[in-house]
């Protein structure tokens, strides 16, 4: 009986393992369920914003940021969680700020808006050192922190002149 069995595994793993190497290829339809129009010919505007109650990237962030991208007339939506900044482009026929702050406060009672700009274009600019000094002239004595904080050619020092 055991020599039965064993002849049938066999058997059964022989004829079962494929013999070809090539890589199955698999077409996979993607159903479009984004609802958003955006018109290629309106006047668009850049808003900021910041999204106050946001507690981790992936729960939060992205979808907040998935949310504003299905509105309609958004053509761009970007929410960087470590800044708590929103950078919404939309048209300006069909889409208004209170649209924009609607939509993030609907997706939880906990997220807030605050500081809604219209910008020309995106903040790019890092974040530097509170202490400016300090972010410029690291491991130098206090006095020439002083001095060399005059001087200072970071972005943070140049905003604050």
């Amino acid at each position: 009986m055991k020599n039965i069995i064993f002849v049938a595994l066999i058997a059964l793993f022989a004829f079962n393992c494929k013999q070809k190497t090539e890589a199955e290829i698999k077409t996979v339809e993607i159903a479009s369920n984004s609802t958003n129009k955006v018109n290629p010919d309106a006047t668009f505007a850049k808003a900021e914003f910041t999204v106050e109650g946001m507690t981790c990237m992936m729960g939060c962030a992205k979808t907040i940021e998935n949310k504003l991208t299905k509105m309609d007339g958004v053509k761009s939506a970007k929410v960087d969680f470590d800044k708590k900044l929103a950078m919404v482009e939309y048209d300006v026929a069909t889409v208004t700020p209170e649209n924009l702050t609607t939509t993030v406060t609907n997706v939880s009672d906990s997220y807030s808006v605050s500081d809604m700009k219209t910008v020309d274009n995106f903040s790019s600019k890092k974040d530097c050192d509170p202490d400016c000094k300090k972010a410029c002239c690291a491991n130098k004595t206090e006095a020439e922190q002083t001095a060399c904080g005059v001087d200072c050619k970071k972005a943070c020092c140049a905003e604050k002149a």
